[in-house]
């Protein structure tokens, strides 16, 4: 493969990863986080770097073919979301647009709103309020610029690198640690979640095939299962007991949320858990070539590289990609 030059924004668990991938592959990465701190690899070069300044940016993106926008909101709320997120968007979206190059996103799927079937690439994009509807309104922007985007969603997060998901720390590390997991609304709703690399792969393939001037697409995700089912997944991959599986009802988080932000943020998601919330990639996949990889393999890793973690760094964190500060 030539050596082609990629910038990647933010090197939380996607941006890390799709440096990795990219790097691994042959490519030289330029790595751009406010602190200037990321992966070590030879041919990923970390740069210190306030995207939202549209002229700095402009210059990292100076030869390079794609940018892989992978930041964060400084908070997990609508409110910070609304102040941070379509300024940086915008900025990517001008930057590229400078350079010819391609502006890849991941996304999520809080978009569609509440859903009585399987996801797919046609399923309307529903939701109007909240953090789901600023979703919609940045993927909006994107199919309005003048600058190729491609979006590439994808469900909960599980995988190396993972952290704070509902498949992170709260699940994996508390199997690990022989400690009752607690899940949010229903442990026996079917739940699509998707493996990261598989996310970052897809991210790459389509920034490497000609397309539309907008595309949306879904990442490769294994079949879902239950949160209960995961868990016990994760537990026979470390060869543990399986722990007792526990339930944070949503209604609770909603009468908690009149005083705590943190809850009343993750109230508003959780019609996801209450009822079946399935990803069908199947069409995403047959246009980028690409297959899930299997729950239990990805199972697998995630464990090893957890135990990893655990075992070096107890109690560490992650280098977060904030817009508004890393």
């Amino acid at each position: 493969m030539d050596m082609t030059q990629y910038v990647v924004a933010g090197a939380g668990p996607v941006g890390t990863t799709v440096a990795r991938q990219l790097a691994t592959a042959g490519h030289h990465v330029r790595l751009l986080t406010r602190s200037g701190r990321g992966p070590d690899h030879p041919s990923i070069e970390r740069v210190a770097t306030d995207i939202s300044r549209v002229d700095d940016l402009t210059a990292q993106l100076d030869g390079s073919a794609a940018i892989f926008s992978c930041i964060h909101a400084s908070r997990y709320a609508a409110a910070t979301w609304r102040a941070e997120l379509p300024a940086a968007d915008a900025a990517v979206l001008t930057a590229a647009g400078r350079v010819g190059a391609t502006a890849v996103f991941p996304e999520s799927l809080y978009g569609f709103g509440p859903v009585d079937g399987p996801m797919t690439e046609r399923t309307p994009l529903a939701a109007t309020t909240g953090k789901p509807g600023i979703r919609v309104e940045l993927l909006h922007a994107r199919a309005a610029s003048p600058t190729r985007t491609i979006s590439v969603a994808a469900s909960d997060f599980y995988g190396p690198e993972v952290l704070t998901a509902h498949a992170g720390e709260r699940m994996v590390a508390r199997v690990l640690a022989g400690r009752s997991v607690q899940v949010i609304g229903s442990a026996d709703q079917p739940h699509s979640f998707t493996y990261v690399p598989d996310l970052a792969a897809a991210m790459i393939a389509a920034a490497g095939r000609p397309g539309p001037d907008d595309e949306f697409l879904l990442a490769p995700t294994a079949p879902a299962i239950t949160q209960r089912a995961l868990v016990g997944l994760f537990a026979a991959a470390a060869d543990v007991a399986a722990p007792r599986v526990g339930r944070l009802p949503v209604g609770l988080l909603r009468a908690v949320g009149v005083v705590h932000g943190g809850s009343r943020e993750l109230a508003e998601l959780g019609y996801q858990f209450t009822a079946p919330f399935v990803l069908d990639s199947r069409s995403s996949e047959r246009i980028l070539g690409l297959a899930a990889t299997p729950l239990g393999e990805g199972v697998r890793a995630t464990v090893q590289w957890w135990r990893q973690r655990l075992s070096t760094a107890p109690g560490a964190t992650a280098d977060v990609d904030h817009v508004g500060r890393r």
